[in-house]
């Protein structure tokens, strides 16, 4: 049985989580969902210094503290940049880190990196004039769907999101990512890609060609970007097949 640690994205916390730690806890498996730094019932605790470095520090810190071992580190959308962070510094703690509709992070890159330039400084906009100057809000779903497929999601999880959601520290998405970023040799490596990931995957994005190739396993998900919300007993069921591989 694996020792789970589920990180979600962006404006989520650990509720996002429940229902897929649930079915993995019903199947024997560990399974610890995490909230970062300035984000759901830690919400009070972000402030404008809140980065990304935070963000490592809290999934690293959460491991070290717990004493765990033989992690499966789980990252969904914006958790991979702080999971790749991560993974380049538990050691031998991980044994594997599985990607949920996203992918390692490039070293070197931020979140902002990943837009259009417009699209980027419509964010920073966005921020200094209704953020405080460093809280991001989850757009509407009518924005939100323009980027990122909501598959699956009815309106009760949808209203879910709508009110559960807390602002992204804005630091999260402006600092580079810094090594290390490079888990260890022997740990496993796996890529769950739902509709938004199929897509690039097999359209042969050159970036993210790798993931076809071994060490990785890849396993698809027929649904949105929200799989623990819209499929959660799917997600987990992939989940406890990928450490049974």
């Amino acid at each position: 049985m694996a020792t789970f640690v589920l990180v979600p994205g962006a404006w989520l916390g650990a509720w996002a989580w429940e229902e897929t730690a649930h079915a993995l806890q019903e199947r024997g498996h560990t399974a610890l969902p995490l909230t970062l730094t300035g984000l759901a019932e830690n919400a009070g605790q972000g402030e404008p210094q809140t980065d990304l470095d935070a963000h490592i520090a809290d999934i690293t810190g959460f491991v070290e503290r717990n004493d765990l071992h033989d992690v499966t580190l789980v990252a969904h959308s914006y958790a991979a940049a702080p999971v790749t962070g991560a993974a380049g510094r538990l050691g031998d703690r991980l044994e594997r880190v599985i990607y949920v509709d996203s992918a390692p992070f490039p070293a070197g890159m931020c979140m902002l990196d990943l837009m259009p330039p417009q699209a980027a400084d419509q964010l920073r906009q966005q921020v200094a004039s209704s953020g405080d100057g460093w809280r991001l809000a989850m757009p509407p779903a009518e924005v939100l769907g323009l980027s990122n497929s909501l598959d699956g999601l009815d309106e009760t999880q949808l209203d879910l999101l709508r009110t559960r959601a807390t602002p992204q520290p804005f630091g999260t998405y402006t600092q580079p990512l810094t090594g290390p970023t490079e888990p260890g040799p022997g740990v496993d490596r796996v890529v769950i890609a739902c509709h938004d990931f199929t897509g690039l995957l097999d359209a042969g994005v050159p970036m993210l060609a790798f993931l076809n190739q071994p060490p990785w396993q890849r396993f698809g998900l027929s649904t949105g970007h929200w799989p623990m919300l819209s499929a959660p007993a799917e997600l987990a069921g992939i989940l406890h097949a990928a450490v049974s591989s």
